[in-house]
């Protein structure tokens, strides 16, 4: 796996070491997983959760899994411009 500077990636000194099989906070973790994959994250938010990854193999494997989720729906999606119209009566219920 490349290390990319969005990206995290496992240090080859982490695979050396045993992982844990349990994350004691994983809610606080999908929450970060989820910011990196939506490139809401901050620098601090990843680095912090690169630390952690290379410990924790529920960290890794749900990055994976949420990474190829969204990976897999964007693929999917056909993505189409909202019409001129629509925009409009938005944004004037919005302004009024």
């Amino acid at each position: 796996m490349n290390a990319s500077p969005t990206t995290p990636s496992i240090t080859e000194d982490a695979q050396k070491q045993p992982m844990k099989q349990k994350c004691e906070h994983h809610a606080e973790c999908m929450k970060v997983i989820q910011a990196i994959l939506d490139d809401e994250a901050t620098e601090a938010e990843k680095d912090h959760f690169r630390e952690n990854m290379d410990k924790c193999l529920p960290c890794i494997e749900s990055y994976r899994l949420e990474k190829c989720i969204k990976e897999s729906l964007n693929f999917k999606i056909e993505k189409k411009p909202c019409p001129e119209s629509i925009l409009k009566t938005i944004i004037s219920k919005i302004n009024s």
